[in-house]
């Protein structure tokens, strides 16, 4: 690791650290200064064993206890759009990942040090804490599941917190997605002559009237464990045509599907080749949904220590990964879904003390000093 990674103070509160964390700019596939001081701040803390793989940090405790629980977050973000450093404004925090996600990963930061620090109290669960890049670009380049490829023990729990935003409140397993590409033919001629040809972009309506009466009869809520998922089929673009006086012979629609998880991704495919049988569908790229696990008995008593009832995760986030390896996992984090990618990103610190807190305490640290 190099001399030079900015550091970071694991004595400072949830706040300060998230401003911190922040200040360290970390596009995606620029991460390396972050993680680097991720890495180095954690290796400080005698009480946790750090592993690095790629730009992606992964520490645990080892007290051979019964349960083991995984507090994951990514520490990438969109490009910065002239929001950092960070600046305050009261009770209020701006700039880039502020809200997605550098104030969970602070959240988890403070974990840790409290977990790890020298003469530490025994955790209530033994803890994994996964740092990990490239989460907001596409989906084969994600440091999640790069560990879940290369080292899945690494990630070995029973039960797993993933720190992306929901404003305080749990939101239990997510919606699977799926995009297809419906691929209409006709025959091309010239436009001044069109009865010769066939327009490829008119059959493209009743692929959009099928759309329409789907939006109509079928979208729905799925109740899943006790959690309401919403279901939709969208168009999501539309492409073809050849120039302004040709009339085209080939038109696609590509569709985007967001399943409950009710559907395995077989399931959906089976169902979205159902709503336009007769044409060809072609998948273009599917990732699964993800059950809410909110029965186990780490998820009930987690649940009980958030005023707000749990709800359903609209949206993929990689607690599916963590599902995929037999782990059940809920998305909770300090920061507001609504400001995550936006000019003025922000989160509100009380929200951030308050997930400190809260995780702190469910972790069985509460009496924890810092290092």
């Amino acid at each position: 690791m190099p001399d030079s990674a900015p550091g970071l103070d694991l004595s400072l509160d949830a706040c300060a650290l998230t401003e911190a964390l922040v200040d360290i700019p970390s596009v995606s596939e620029q991460e390396k200064p972050l993680a680097d001081a991720i890495e180095q701040a954690l290796r400080a803390l005698p009480g946790l064993t750090v592993r690095r793989l790629g730009e992606n940090v992964v520490a645990h405790t080892d007290f051979g206890l019964p349960r083991r629980v995984v507090l994951a977050g990514h520490i990438d973000t969109v490009p910065i759009a002239d929001n950092v450093p960070s600046r305050r404004e009261g009770d209020i925090l701006y700039g880039c990942g502020t809200s997605d996600m550098k104030s969970g990963v602070a959240v988890q930061l403070k974990v840790a040090a409290a977990a790890g620090a020298a003469g530490a109290p025994v955790p209530a669960h033994d803890l994994v804490f996964a740092f990990y890049d490239c989460e907001e670009i596409e989906a084969a380049r994600n440091g999640l599941g790069r560990i879940a490829r290369e080292h899945p023990d690494w990630l070995a729990g029973d039960f797993a917190v993933l720190l992306e935003p929901t404003d305080g409140v749990l939101e239990g397993g997510c919606q699977g997605t799926m995009r297809a590409r419906i691929t209409l033919s006709g025959k091309r001629s010239h436009s001044a002559r069109s009865w010769l040809g066939d327009n490829a972009i008119h059959h493209a309506a009743p692929v959009l009237t099928r759309l329409a009466q789907y939006q109509a009869e079928q979208d729905q809520e799925v109740e899943v464990e006790g959690l309401l998922f919403h279901e939709g089929l969208n168009a999501v673009g539309i492409s073809g045509g050849v120039a302004g006086n040709v009339i085209p012979d080939e038109c696609s629609v590509l569709v985007n599907f967001r399943f409950a998880p009710h559907r395995s991704e077989q399931d959906a495919a089976a169902h979205v080749r159902e709503v336009f049988e007769g044409y060809p569908v072609e998948i273009v790229d599917s990732a699964p949904a993800a059950r809410p696990g909110l029965t186990l008995p780490a998820a009930v008593s987690f649940a009980a220590m958030i005023d707000a009832p749990p709800r359903a995760k609209y949206g993929w986030t990689d607690v599916a990964r963590f599902s995929a390896l037999g782990v059940p996992a809920v998305n909770y984090g300090p920061g507001d879904p609504n400001q995550a990618h936006t000019r003025d990103e922000h989160v509100n610190l009380a929200r951030v003390r308050e997930a400190e807190a809260l995780m702190v305490a469910w972790c069985g640290l509460a009496g924890a000093s810092n290092p």
